[in-house]
């Protein structure tokens, strides 16, 4: 389960953050998560509450904006939803594609005080 690793990894940008601005904790966070990233949100919000005890987090509001993934057919010169890397051109039925989105899994803010 690395969703662990990526809740600690998340803790980590946070507490970072949080010293930069001189500010004791965390009241929001905002995540971009990919349904291409590979990463389990059942699974995060299992390990959540574990990996932010005692931190800058703890306490804090989650929001977890998905973000589709897509693809461009490389042949046929589309742009197409994916569900998964092996999704094939639903016009055009080629393998060669250019993955335009649904990788990611960034911070994308921190609502301190």
């Amino acid at each position: 389960m690395h969703e662990m690793s990526i809740a600690l990894g998340i803790v980590r940008i946070a507490e970072d953050e949080v010293a930069k601005a001189g500010a004791r904790k965390v009241n929001s966070i905002d995540l971009d998560i990919g349904t291409l990233s590979g990463i389990e949100l059942d699974s995060l919000e299992f390990v959540w509450p574990v990996a932010v005890k005692e931190t800058v987090l703890e306490g804090a509001t989650k929001n977890i904006n998905i973000i589709q993934g897509k693809g461009y057919c490389m042949d046929c010169a589309i742009e197409f939803d994916m569900q998964n890397f092996a999704d094939i051109c639903p016009t055009c039925h080629a393998l060669l594609k250019e993955i335009r989105q649904g990788k990611e899994m960034r911070v994308k803010a921190l609502e301190v005080e």
